[in-house]
């Protein structure tokens, strides 16, 4: 029987279930700083761990056709001369296990001395369903996934993966994005700002609102929105990814948006198009590689999009009604799903 706080999975290594825990955090926490950056790859986190639970070195997937997560934090033990003491790898996402723009890293992981894989979720792609679990279970390894942990966290740790690779899954699934909308009420329930201004909820809610901008790949908003507030679409109140350029999806089906809002968004980094509908768009930015798109309208877009039940989850925040008090943020699922409240997962501090 294993000692009371040490891993039942591994036998002769020192590795405690709390650790275990704290590597999966960690590696999800690696993994939400990148959503939005790795388009039209997953964001991915691996932490690499000693027989004695030391953290060995931690990556995260940086953008398409750079190394994989588990690939990077290999190269970065390697490099540090600590390969040999590797014996545990968390990662969020199932090792892939084909060729693509990258060597696979089921491969990688076989050719240190791990012993134990702990996964986040499972690869969604139809292409290699679960291949790269049990690559590495037959070549003899520990596959285990976060919800097998016996902690009190597995369930949330579990739970974080799955939405994590919830974009990822929708694109190569039903080959469309994820759609988020983001709604801000006042106190009294109206989506129109008071005479004057532009916003009024918290500034907590305006910066959490951009960390929803900053992990979109496209913005998704209506001509009347842009014609009544010429709104920038830039993330501004946290970090955002360097080198990110948006593609703003404009639903203009009359054409009323001026030529210089164009320039102006180009100009601003936003990759500006004009659409007919929502459907036409939204197959259009499944097509150009865009995991999530982010819905910023006014009421009457938000309804159609509700409608269309072309949507998957919907953040609204919600004014407080005493002045100074914290606003009401909560989510909806379209699926029905409880939703999973990933914001605490970026730990970005405001820009």
């Amino acid at each position: 029987m294993a000692r009371p706080g040490r891993d039942p999975y591994l036998a002769g290594v020192s590795l405690s279930v709390d650790r275990l825990a704290a590597a999966a955090q960690r590696a999800l926490d690696l993994a939400w700083a990148k959503a939005g950056a790795t388009a039209p790859n997953p964001p991915v986190g691996c932490v690499l761990l000693g027989g004695d639970g030391q953290v060995l070195a931690e990556a995260a997937h940086e953008r398409a056709g750079s190394a994989h997560a588990e690939a990077a934090a290999i190269a970065m033990c390697r490099a540090a001369g600590s390969l040999d003491l590797a014996r545990a790898a968390v990662v969020t996402l199932e090792p892939c296990s084909h060729v693509g723009r990258t060597p696979p890293c089921a491969d990688a992981l076989l050719a240190t001395g791990i012993k134990l894989i702990l996964i986040g979720a499972p690869d969604p792609h139809p292409r290699a369903p679960g291949q790269g679990f049990e690559m590495l279970q037959d070549a003899g390894l520990r596959v285990l996934p976060f919800s097998a942990l016996d902690h009190p966290a597995a369930g949330r740790l579990a739970r974080s993966a799955a939405r994590l690779i919830e974009p990822f899954a929708s694109a190569v699934i039903r080959g469309r994005p994820f759609v988020t909308l983001k709604t801000a009420l006042t106190s009294k329930g109206s989506m129109v700002p008071p005479s004057g201004q532009k916003t009024f909820t918290s500034e907590m809610s305006l910066a959490h609102a951009h960390t929803l901008r900053r992990r979109a790949d496209a913005i998704l908003t209506g001509s009347g929105c842009i014609l009544a507030d010429d709104p920038a679409f830039t993330v501004r109140r946290v970090p955002d990814h360097p080198a990110k350029r948006r593609i703003l999806a404009i639903l203009d089906r009359r054409r009323r948006v001026p030529d210089a809002y164009f320039a102006d968004a180009r100009a601003r980094g936003l990759e500006p198009r004009r659409y007919a509908g929502l459907e036409a768009a939204l197959k259009d930015l499944g097509a150009a590689g865009a995991l999530e798109v982010l819905v910023e309208a006014g009421p009457t877009l938000r309804r159609a999009v509700l409608k269309s039940g072309v949507w998957d989850e919907e953040v609204i925040f919600q004014q407080a009604i005493s002045p100074g008090a914290a606003d009401e943020t909560r989510m909806v699922r379209r699926d029905g799903a409880a939703p999973f409240d990933d914001f605490a997962h970026y730990n970005l501090e405001l820009a």
